[in-house]
């Protein structure tokens, strides 16, 4: 698995061009409670929790991991 860094501009380009991610918000569960941003549909699953997760998260499109 490679992990790459990217921008806001760059997924917005390339959801522009209609790829398909999976967004996951790894924010700890305060941290998500308090936010005042959620984006939807993303999966949620803390940090570290991921490897109990794995099985949850697609497979079949890039998966963009996101906190705070």
């Amino acid at each position: 698995m490679e992990t790459t860094r990217v921008t806001v501009d760059e997924v917005s380009e390339r959801m522009a061009r209609g790829e398909r991610f999976v967004f996951l918000d790894t924010r700890n569960p305060t941290a998500w409670a308090e936010a005042d941003t959620k984006l939807p549909g993303a999966l949620r699953v803390p940090a570290d929790e991921i490897e109990a997760h794995l099985a949850d998260i697609p497979r079949d499109r890039v998966v963009i991991a996101y906190c705070t």
